[in-house]
């Protein structure tokens, strides 16, 4: 099981990058009689997303899957960086850091499954739904208490946005807002 994390890890994160089925959804894909597709996610993680990129932390979407709801939740987010179809995803993670400018001990990568290891293995800080798969649970610093697609994600920037707060001694509420 993973170890309680140093906030000076937390505090150093200037990126997120996550997977998006599984994450910031419940891993669900219903089909329609035409055969579209649609998935649910949570407004929670899209505000949380939102109040990360207003505070300078860059957002990266790594998605195995190549599906055009992922291109239309990225618009609807402002996220430019996003990887569809994605086999490797410790490469575009890496991709990802050097187009930032940033190291990869700065950057909390957001997985849930097996294909996620390599990226939550190079990544400064591995976070992971509660739902998660347990052979990822294990590798991760940071587990949510809540799942994929359930408000996740919107648990995990909470947390980086506290830190951020903390070291610029702004007091800051359950709820991530500033006192």
């Amino acid at each position: 099981m993973p170890e309680a994390v140093q906030p000076q890890v937390i505090e150093k994160i200037k990126a997120i990058a996550m997977d998006v089925d599984g994450v910031l959804t419940d891993g669900g894909v219903w089909w329609g009689p035409n055969g579209e597709e649609w998935k649910r996610f949570h407004f929670a993680d899209i505000m949380g997303l939102s109040l990360a990129r207003r505070a300078g932390i860059a957002i990266a979407l790594i998605s195995g899957e190549n599906s055009p709801l992922v291109d239309r939740m990225a618009d609807k987010m402002g996220i430019t960086d996003v990887h569809k179809g994605c086999k490797d995803k410790a490469g575009a993670l890496r991709a990802f850091a050097e187009r930032h400018g940033l190291p990869l001990q700065q950057i909390c990568f957001i997985g849930d499954d097996v294909n996620d290891l390599s990226a939550l293995a190079i990544a400064g800080l591995s976070a992971c739904p509660a739902d998660a798969r347990f052979s990822v649970r294990q590798h991760c610093q940071v587990v949510a208490k809540l799942g994929g697609g359930n408000g996740a994600v919107r648990e995990i920037v909470d947390l980086l946005l506290a830190a951020k707060a903390a070291t610029k001694s702004v007091p800051v509420g359950d709820d991530g807002k500033e006192r």
